[in-house]
């Protein structure tokens, strides 16, 4: 009997963090088997979303993933009782020893309410090894503070259809939650203007030609990337990703 699709849950989360860790060479597989065997669910448990995981496909010694929290009250909660909790006083070590860095973490909230991250309710279980089809790409835009306010829209209106066109499947749009960091134990990123765009591609080739696509635009290459350079404070970062064997499906 073939299993019918899991469903998808509705948009998350009103705060998210975006995490990249540089890890020892060769460290990244070995912190993927315990994150998916030993830290998922006694995040979630707490009530932290653990929205997916991933390798990076461009740099080997990169994992990146996505949590989320309802507000940045329940957040300071969750994190205080997991990271004071005996499930990472167990596990802290053998991750921490995986990690050069880990302070490359964005705080997130959707642009709009229809913005935000949709997934499938179901996690593959803690024996899973298949990898699910897909390529996500992150694609990281630090704004210049006057450019920050209506940067969504503008880019939604004008920026979104092109990449859409150049055969993007558009997933989520976040920019920077400018409330304190309410659990500074774990450092974030502050004082910098992000908007993150994430998009769906069958595949490596299947971004490729895409990326091929917007180089032979001369819309894109004439006035929709010079606008667009005109917000940046730095230059754009595209993170090329696909889930491990227990991350969630991003719809």
């Amino acid at each position: 009997m073939t299993a019918s699709p899991s469903p998808v849950s509705s948009r998350c989360c009103p705060v998210v963090e975006l995490r990249q860790y540089v890890l020892h060479p060769g460290m990244r597989d070995a912190l993927v088997t315990l994150f998916d065997r030993e830290l998922v669910e006694p995040q979630e448990e707490l009530g932290i979303q653990v929205i997916a995981q991933f390798r990076d496909v461009d740099r080997p010694d990169v994992f990146t993933w996505l949590r989320g929290f309802p507000d940045m009250a329940a957040r300071a909660a969750a994190l205080e009782a997991f990271y004071g909790g005996p499930v990472w006083a167990r596990h802290r070590d053998a991750a921490n020893a995986t990690m050069i860095a880990f302070d490359n973490v964005r705080l997130l909230r959707p642009v709009h309410a229809t913005t935000g991250i949709a997934m499938r309710e179901e996690r593959p279980p803690v024996d899973a090894t298949a990898i699910a089809p897909g390529l996500v790409v992150a694609t990281i835009l630090t704004l210049a503070a006057p450019a920050a306010e209506g940067f969504g829209e503008w880019f939604g209106a004008i920026v979104a259809p092109q990449l859409v066109a150049s055969g993007a499947r558009p997933m989520a749009a976040l920019e920077t939650e400018p409330s304190p960091n309410t659990f500074p134990r774990l450092p974030v990123r502050e004082g910098e203007h992000a908007f993150v765009w994430l998009a769906r591609f069958d595949d490596v080739a299947a971004h490729d030609r895409h990326a091929a696509a917007l180089a032979a635009s001369r819309r894109w290459s004439g006035e929709i990337r010079p606008e667009l350079e005109r917000y940046l404070a730095a230059p754009v970062e595209v993170w090329r990703l696909t889930p491990t064997a227990r991350s969630r499906t991003l719809r």
